[in-house]
């Protein structure tokens, strides 16, 4: 009765109805150079099962060894989190049967994590601020790759076949998991977005995983249950499994508050269960009835001594945190005098750093944001690329804005010069020197070319001599033309004034 995918209740009657807890445990993979328990590289993108070594298979007779930076890299993250870090705590085996856990246990931590209560502020798009509390932070370790093959969606049903890569497995994770979530009320997908996208910019500015999502390094399970308002008991929850985009996360919790709102409006129960995630239909299905504690049968990781912690060295990594992004955002936003608005668009676009290094750089704060939001976003979004792919650095931006101040190249010709710059042909000013795109302001070439254009159009004449000086600008069209697109416009409409003893 778990599977209500075609019966849904509209999301706003839905909420008039029930009130609808969350809870997320979010998987962050960690960018050390090596595995979580053994020598073997941590890269992506490398031939399958290549970066593997007899712990990562679960050889017999293997012994893993505990990766010091991913302890400390953890206890970062439970830093920034304002988690209480464990004096001592311990590794426990996981046990699970699947093909791509070749121990056949996962080693995580159980009753004893790294980091513990702690709490995060989100705040909205409106300013609202939600305070979402953090119940641990533990670390474990990765499971490898399934690749299914022969299907229509690449998924495991229809599959003809699934292949195993066990690269990943073995690679470091700290899972962040929330206490209940309540009172979000109709926010509650706009809450799990905002979420996500916290903890992801918070360990991206640690430096601790590279953060992005369509590579796994970042991936969220988002759990949902409605209960009918005034009740005190929470609702049967269901988990959607390793949701790996912002924009997934809402939708996910989206679909599934109207999915719960049918089930329970019909009078049937909300099974627990796993739910996998559908991009393309915006849905969820059935996955498998999900398993408490218990059926895992943890036990503590005989193979492991415990990590004991000091106070000297929790200090010495606080002292290691960079200044919160939200504390960053507003001290940036203040600094540069943007508008809430645009500020938010540069949050979104996701060039916040490219504004603040282009600014260090020289540029002004106007002109950074101009460049990153204007030409460059048109570049990318037409190339069907992130921004920070297409080659463009804060010098560029500010060579190129300083051939315009010193009257080189204008607007138009600037914006021919960055598409060079991502071709690859050079510096902006190495490609204005090569492909002769200098402003013309030689006075004799100008004033040919103004005078061709007053004999063409004398009724334009006319009306600025009449003092319709905006008049002017019909004329620039045939200059332009005539000078590719290289005058100086300002001198054009100087000229034209003298000419006309204006």
């Amino acid at each position: 009765m778990s599977n209500y995918t075609d019966e849904l209740v509209d999301f706003d009657t839905a909420l008039d109805r029930y009130d609808p807890v969350l809870g997320f445990e979010v998987h962050v993979e960690l960018n050390t150079k090596t595995k979580m328990f053994s020598d073997a590289p941590n890269a992506f993108g490398d031939a399958p099962n290549t970066n593997v070594t007899p712990v990562d298979l679960g050889l017999p007779g293997v012994l893993p060894v505990v990766n010091k930076t991913a302890v400390e890299y953890s206890i970062l993250i439970g830093l920034a989190l304002n988690c209480q870090i464990a004096q001592k705590c311990g590794f426990a085996r996981k046990n699970y049967f699947y093909p791509d856990t070749p121990k056949n246990f996962q080693t995580s931590q159980y009753d004893d994590p790294i980091a513990f209560d702690g709490y995060l502020d989100i705040e909205l798009e409106d300013g609202e601020v939600f305070r979402v509390e953090i119940e641990r932070a533990h670390m474990e370790e990765d499971a490898g790759k399934l690749t299914h093959m022969g299907g229509a969606t690449g998924r495991i049903q229809g599959a003809d076949y699934s292949l195993v890569d066990y690269n990943r497995a073995g690679v470091p994770l700290v899972e962040i998991v929330t206490k209940p979530i309540v009172g979000a009320g109709k926010r509650a997908p706009e809450l799990a977005k905002a979420y996500v996208a916290a903890v992801r910019e918070i360990v991206k500015n640690l430096g601790v995983s590279d953060a992005k999502m369509e590579r796994g390094n970042v991936r969220c399970d988002a759990n949902v249950s409605l209960m009918p308002k005034g009740a005190d008991k929470f609702g049967t929850r269901t988990e959607t499994k390793n949701v790996n985009s912002l924009r997934a996360v809402e939708h996910a919790v989206h679909f599934e508050i109207e999915r719960h709102a049918a089930v329970l409006d019909s009078g049937a129960k909300i099974v627990q269960e796993t739910r996998h995630w559908h991009e393309d239909t915006r849905s969820t299905t059935s996955g498998r009835p999900k398993s408490d504690a218990d059926d895992y049968r943890y036990f503590p990781e005989p193979d492991l001594v415990p990590i004991v912690t000091t106070a000297e060295w929790v200090e010495e990594l606080r002292g290691r945190l960079p200044e919160p992004p939200a504390e960053r955002r507003k001290r940036l936003k203040a600094e540069w005098g943007y508008a809430d608005k645009e500020f938010r668009d540069v949050v979104n676009a996701g060039v916040l750093d490219e504004i603040e290094q282009t600014i260090a750089a020289g540029a002004s704060a106007a002109v950074a944001r101009k460049w990153w939001m204007g030409e460059i976003a048109r570049l990318a979004k037409a190339a069907d690329k992130d921004i920070a792919d297409l080659g463009v650095t804060p010098a560029t931006i500010v060579e190129l804005n300083s051939l315009i101040e010193a009257k080189k190249i204008n607007d138009k010709i600037a914006r021919q010069v960055l598409e060079f710059v991502i071709a690859g042909e050079g510096t902006p000013s190495e490609i204005v020197e090569k492909r002769s795109l200098a402003v013309v302001n030689d006075d004799g070439a100008l004033g040919k070319a103004v005078d061709d254009a007053m004999a063409a159009m004398p009724d334009v004449v006319e009306k600025i001599k009449g003092g319709k000086m905006q008049a002017i600008g019909a004329l620039m069209g045939p200059v332009m033309k005539a000078t590719r697109g290289q005058a100086d416009a300002g001198r054009v409409r100087e000229i034209v004034m003298e000419k006309l003893g204006l």
